[in-house]
Protein backbone atom coordinates (compact mmCIF):
# COMPACT_ATOMS: atom_id res chain seq x y z
CA UNK A 1 0.00 0.00 0.00
CA UNK A 2 2.68 2.12 -0.10
CA UNK A 3 2.64 3.37 -3.06
CA UNK A 4 -0.92 5.05 -2.72
CA UNK A 5 0.46 6.43 0.33
CA UNK A 6 3.21 8.04 -1.68
CA UNK A 7 0.19 8.97 -4.39
CA UNK A 8 -1.33 10.66 -2.09
CA UNK A 9 1.47 12.44 -0.44
CA UNK A 10 2.88 13.83 -4.27
CA UNK A 11 -0.45 15.10 -4.61
CA UNK A 12 -0.75 17.42 -1.99
CA UNK A 13 2.86 18.79 -2.52
CA UNK A 14 1.90 19.23 -6.23
CA UNK A 15 0.21 21.44 -8.47
CA UNK A 16 -2.99 19.44 -8.44
CA UNK A 17 -4.69 20.09 -5.01
CA UNK A 18 -7.49 18.31 -6.12
CA UNK A 19 -5.56 15.30 -8.13
CA UNK A 20 -3.57 12.22 -7.62
CA UNK A 21 -0.01 13.34 -8.29
CA UNK A 22 2.57 11.32 -10.87
CA UNK A 23 3.01 8.10 -9.02
CA UNK A 24 6.30 6.43 -9.62
CA UNK A 25 6.11 2.59 -11.06
CA UNK A 26 8.64 1.94 -8.12
CA UNK A 27 11.82 -0.23 -7.98
CA UNK A 28 11.98 -3.59 -10.26
CA UNK A 29 11.91 -6.73 -7.75
CA UNK A 30 14.41 -9.49 -9.14
CA UNK A 31 12.56 -12.34 -11.00
CA UNK A 32 12.41 -16.06 -9.46
CA UNK A 33 13.14 -18.61 -12.82
CA UNK A 34 9.45 -19.09 -14.52
CA UNK A 35 9.33 -22.77 -16.22
CA UNK A 36 7.42 -22.20 -19.16
CA UNK A 37 4.26 -24.58 -18.74
CA UNK A 38 2.53 -25.85 -22.46
CA UNK A 39 -1.21 -24.88 -22.80
CA UNK A 40 -3.88 -26.42 -20.56
CA UNK A 41 -6.44 -28.48 -22.28
CA UNK A 42 -9.78 -25.81 -21.17
CA UNK A 43 -7.12 -23.43 -23.03
CA UNK A 44 -7.51 -25.08 -26.14
CA UNK A 45 -10.64 -23.24 -27.78
CA UNK A 46 -13.06 -24.25 -29.94
CA UNK A 47 -13.15 -21.20 -32.05
CA UNK A 48 -10.46 -20.61 -34.76
CA UNK A 49 -7.98 -17.66 -34.35
CA UNK A 50 -8.81 -13.65 -34.95
CA UNK A 51 -6.27 -11.87 -36.39
CA UNK A 52 -6.70 -8.60 -34.66
CA UNK A 53 -6.58 -5.15 -36.45
CA UNK A 54 -3.60 -2.70 -36.28
CA UNK A 55 -5.26 0.66 -36.86
CA UNK A 56 -8.27 -0.96 -35.23
CA UNK A 57 -6.36 -1.36 -32.06
CA UNK A 58 -4.37 2.03 -32.12
CA UNK A 59 -7.96 3.97 -33.00
CA UNK A 60 -8.23 2.45 -29.38
CA UNK A 61 -4.94 3.39 -28.30
CA UNK A 62 -3.98 0.05 -28.04
CA UNK A 63 -0.23 0.04 -29.04
CA UNK A 64 1.59 -2.55 -27.53
CA UNK A 65 1.70 -4.90 -30.23
CA UNK A 66 4.28 -1.98 -32.38
CA UNK A 67 7.66 -2.40 -30.90
CA UNK A 68 8.42 0.20 -33.10
CA UNK A 69 6.39 2.78 -31.20
CA UNK A 70 7.97 4.48 -28.45
CA UNK A 71 5.27 4.21 -26.35
CA UNK A 72 4.86 0.74 -25.99
CA UNK A 73 8.29 0.70 -24.35
CA UNK A 74 6.67 2.35 -20.97
CA UNK A 75 4.35 -0.81 -21.06
CA UNK A 76 7.05 -2.71 -21.64
CA UNK A 77 8.62 -1.55 -18.33
CA UNK A 78 5.21 -2.07 -16.52
CA UNK A 79 5.42 -5.47 -17.47
CA UNK A 80 8.37 -6.45 -16.12
CA UNK A 81 7.96 -4.63 -13.39
CA UNK A 82 4.58 -6.69 -12.32
CA UNK A 83 5.93 -9.61 -13.59
CA UNK A 84 9.01 -9.61 -11.73
CA UNK A 85 6.58 -9.14 -8.25
CA UNK A 86 4.37 -11.37 -9.11
CA UNK A 87 6.82 -14.37 -9.83
CA UNK A 88 8.74 -13.48 -6.57
CA UNK A 89 5.31 -14.48 -4.74
CA UNK A 90 4.36 -17.41 -7.42
CA UNK A 91 0.84 -15.19 -8.43
CA UNK A 92 -0.49 -15.29 -11.23
CA UNK A 93 -4.00 -13.23 -11.04
CA UNK A 94 -4.14 -10.26 -11.50
CA UNK A 95 -6.41 -7.61 -11.26
CA UNK A 96 -6.81 -3.88 -12.44
CA UNK A 97 -8.98 -1.68 -11.37
CA UNK A 98 -9.57 2.06 -10.72
CA UNK A 99 -11.44 4.17 -8.51
CA UNK A 100 -13.83 5.66 -11.02
CA UNK A 101 -14.62 5.20 -14.68
CA UNK A 102 -12.64 7.12 -17.09
CA UNK A 103 -8.99 6.43 -15.63
CA UNK A 104 -8.17 4.23 -18.47
CA UNK A 105 -7.84 0.71 -16.86
CA UNK A 106 -9.14 -1.20 -19.84
CA UNK A 107 -6.28 0.36 -21.95
CA UNK A 108 -3.84 -0.37 -19.35
CA UNK A 109 -5.00 -4.25 -19.10
CA UNK A 110 -4.94 -4.90 -22.74
CA UNK A 111 -1.43 -2.78 -23.38
CA UNK A 112 0.02 -5.06 -20.17
CA UNK A 113 -1.65 -8.63 -22.08
CA UNK A 114 -0.02 -7.59 -25.02
CA UNK A 115 3.27 -6.47 -23.94
CA UNK A 116 3.64 -9.85 -21.99
CA UNK A 117 2.24 -12.09 -24.93
CA UNK A 118 5.27 -10.49 -27.03
CA UNK A 119 7.48 -12.77 -24.12
CA UNK A 120 7.30 -16.77 -25.79
CA UNK A 121 7.83 -17.99 -22.46
CA UNK A 122 4.60 -15.75 -21.04
CA UNK A 123 1.67 -16.98 -21.99
CA UNK A 124 -1.69 -14.47 -20.74
CA UNK A 125 -5.40 -14.63 -20.64
CA UNK A 126 -7.48 -11.86 -20.14
CA UNK A 127 -10.56 -11.94 -18.75
CA UNK A 128 -13.04 -8.88 -18.84
CA UNK A 129 -14.69 -8.95 -15.25
CA UNK A 130 -16.53 -5.82 -15.51
CA UNK A 131 -19.63 -6.87 -15.87
CA UNK A 132 -21.06 -3.57 -15.57
CA UNK A 133 -19.46 -2.14 -18.50
CA UNK A 134 -17.50 -4.49 -20.86
CA UNK A 135 -15.40 -3.28 -23.45
CA UNK A 136 -12.43 -5.20 -23.63
CA UNK A 137 -14.26 -7.04 -26.81
CA UNK A 138 -14.66 -3.94 -28.33
CA UNK A 139 -11.42 -2.40 -28.43
CA UNK A 140 -9.74 -5.15 -29.29
CA UNK A 141 -12.46 -5.71 -32.50
CA UNK A 142 -13.64 -8.79 -31.29
CA UNK A 143 -16.58 -10.88 -32.31
CA UNK A 144 -18.66 -11.69 -29.21
CA UNK A 145 -21.93 -13.48 -29.16
CA UNK A 146 -20.92 -15.34 -26.32
CA UNK A 147 -18.86 -14.56 -23.22
CA UNK A 148 -18.69 -14.46 -19.53
CA UNK A 149 -22.59 -13.51 -18.98
CA UNK A 150 -23.35 -16.88 -20.74
CA UNK A 151 -20.97 -18.77 -18.70
CA UNK A 152 -22.13 -17.44 -15.64
CA UNK A 153 -25.50 -18.85 -16.76
CA UNK A 154 -24.18 -21.96 -18.16
CA UNK A 155 -25.28 -21.44 -21.75
CA UNK A 156 -21.86 -22.01 -22.79
CA UNK A 157 -18.59 -23.74 -21.09
CA UNK A 158 -15.26 -22.01 -20.80
CA UNK A 159 -13.23 -24.02 -23.31
CA UNK A 160 -15.54 -22.50 -25.94
CA UNK A 161 -15.70 -19.37 -24.57
CA UNK A 162 -12.24 -18.10 -24.88
CA UNK A 163 -10.83 -16.78 -27.77
CA UNK A 164 -7.66 -17.02 -29.03
CA UNK A 165 -6.39 -13.86 -30.60
CA UNK A 166 -3.07 -12.85 -32.40
CA UNK A 167 -1.36 -9.86 -34.46
CA UNK A 168 2.44 -10.39 -35.53
CA UNK A 169 3.96 -12.29 -33.32
CA UNK A 170 1.90 -11.78 -30.23
CA UNK A 171 -0.75 -14.64 -29.15
CA UNK A 172 -3.16 -14.29 -26.13
CA UNK A 173 -6.63 -15.84 -24.94
CA UNK A 174 -8.94 -13.44 -24.56
CA UNK A 175 -12.28 -14.76 -21.76
CA UNK A 176 -14.66 -11.82 -22.66
CA UNK A 177 -18.06 -10.57 -21.45
CA UNK A 178 -20.63 -10.06 -24.46
CA UNK A 179 -23.02 -7.51 -22.51
CA UNK A 180 -23.65 -5.51 -19.83
CA UNK A 181 -25.87 -6.88 -16.65
CA UNK A 182 -27.52 -4.74 -13.82
CA UNK A 183 -26.91 -7.96 -11.64
CA UNK A 184 -23.31 -7.35 -11.33
CA UNK A 185 -22.56 -7.55 -7.58
CA UNK A 186 -24.97 -11.13 -7.76
CA UNK A 187 -22.92 -12.72 -9.80
CA UNK A 188 -20.13 -11.31 -8.52
CA UNK A 189 -21.17 -13.05 -4.79
CA UNK A 190 -22.23 -16.03 -6.77
CA UNK A 191 -20.83 -19.53 -6.74
CA UNK A 192 -20.87 -19.74 -10.03
CA UNK A 193 -18.12 -17.01 -10.35
CA UNK A 194 -16.02 -18.79 -7.58
CA UNK A 195 -16.09 -22.06 -9.54
CA UNK A 196 -14.64 -19.99 -12.59
CA UNK A 197 -12.19 -18.43 -10.73
CA UNK A 198 -11.30 -21.30 -9.39
CA UNK A 199 -11.33 -23.38 -12.69
CA UNK A 200 -8.95 -20.69 -14.43
CA UNK A 201 -6.75 -20.41 -11.36
CA UNK A 202 -6.23 -24.54 -11.73
CA UNK A 203 -6.34 -24.80 -15.52
CA UNK A 204 -4.31 -21.84 -16.28
CA UNK A 205 -1.33 -22.02 -13.97
CA UNK A 206 1.62 -21.05 -15.11
CA UNK A 207 -0.11 -18.41 -16.84
CA UNK A 208 -0.61 -14.85 -16.46
CA UNK A 209 -4.35 -14.21 -15.70
CA UNK A 210 -4.91 -10.17 -15.52
CA UNK A 211 -9.05 -9.36 -14.92
CA UNK A 212 -10.25 -6.19 -15.98
CA UNK A 213 -12.03 -5.11 -12.91
CA UNK A 214 -14.68 -2.67 -12.55
CA UNK A 215 -13.62 0.76 -11.14
CA UNK A 216 -13.28 0.10 -7.37
CA UNK A 217 -15.86 2.81 -5.43
CA UNK A 218 -19.02 2.18 -8.66
CA UNK A 219 -20.07 -0.91 -6.27
CA UNK A 220 -18.97 -4.03 -4.52
CA UNK A 221 -18.22 -5.97 -7.53
CA UNK A 222 -14.30 -5.64 -6.71
CA UNK A 223 -14.44 -5.85 -3.20
CA UNK A 224 -16.48 -9.10 -3.46
CA UNK A 225 -13.48 -10.42 -5.71
CA UNK A 226 -10.28 -9.12 -3.99
CA UNK A 227 -10.02 -12.41 -1.69
CA UNK A 228 -10.18 -14.69 -4.92
CA UNK A 229 -7.31 -12.97 -7.07
CA UNK A 230 -3.43 -12.54 -5.82
CA UNK A 231 -2.92 -9.20 -6.02
CA UNK A 232 -4.15 -5.55 -8.06
CA UNK A 233 -2.30 -3.14 -10.51
CA UNK A 234 -4.15 0.29 -9.63
CA UNK A 235 -5.29 2.85 -12.17
CA UNK A 236 -5.67 6.83 -11.30
CA UNK A 237 -5.74 9.58 -13.49
CA UNK A 238 -5.27 13.65 -13.21
CA UNK A 239 -8.25 15.46 -14.29
CA UNK A 240 -10.23 12.19 -12.89
CA UNK A 241 -9.00 10.66 -10.08
CA UNK A 242 -9.52 13.04 -6.82
CA UNK A 243 -7.33 12.83 -3.43
CA UNK A 244 -10.69 11.82 -1.59
CA UNK A 245 -11.20 8.76 -4.29
CA UNK A 246 -7.62 7.55 -3.34
CA UNK A 247 -8.02 7.95 0.28
CA UNK A 248 -11.37 5.60 -0.02
CA UNK A 249 -9.88 2.80 -2.35
CA UNK A 250 -6.85 2.57 -0.04
CA UNK A 251 -9.64 1.68 2.61
CA UNK A 252 -10.55 -0.57 0.37
CA UNK A 253 -7.34 -1.96 -0.55
CA UNK A 254 -5.48 -1.94 2.96
CA UNK A 255 -5.69 -5.96 2.68
CA UNK A 256 -4.75 -6.66 -0.86
CA UNK A 257 -1.59 -6.63 -2.99
CA UNK A 258 -1.04 -3.96 -4.95
CA UNK A 259 1.67 -4.39 -7.20
CA UNK A 260 1.91 -1.01 -9.19
CA UNK A 261 0.42 2.29 -8.77
CA UNK A 262 -0.37 3.80 -12.51
CA UNK A 263 -1.02 7.39 -13.08
CA UNK A 264 -2.58 8.66 -16.54
CA UNK A 265 -3.18 11.54 -18.56
CA UNK A 266 -0.51 13.22 -17.39
CA UNK A 267 0.04 16.79 -18.80
CA UNK A 268 3.86 16.33 -17.95
CA UNK A 269 6.21 14.97 -20.70
CA UNK A 270 8.87 12.81 -19.06
CA UNK A 271 12.37 13.09 -20.03
CA UNK A 272 12.71 10.76 -22.13
CA UNK A 273 10.85 8.51 -24.64
CA UNK A 274 10.28 5.41 -22.64
CA UNK A 275 7.46 6.84 -20.23
CA UNK A 276 5.32 8.92 -23.08
CA UNK A 277 2.42 7.21 -23.01
CA UNK A 278 1.77 7.77 -19.38
CA UNK A 279 0.79 11.21 -20.89
CA UNK A 280 -1.77 10.36 -23.62
CA UNK A 281 -3.81 7.55 -21.98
Amino acid sequence: MENIRQAIERAKESGYPETAAHAQLGPAIQPQSHQNIGAPSVAQSSRSEVVLNGPHLESKRIITHDISDPRAKSFDMLRTQVLQSMDIKSWHLLGTTSPSAGCGKTVVSINLALSIARQQEKPVLLVDLDLQKPQVANYLGLPCDRGMISLLEGRTDLPSTIIRACIKNQKLSILPCEASTPHSSEWMASRKMSAIIQTIKREFKGWTVIFDLPPLLTGDDVITLLPQIDCVLFVAAIGTTTISEIKECYKHLEATSVVRVVLNKSSEMPATYYSRYAANV
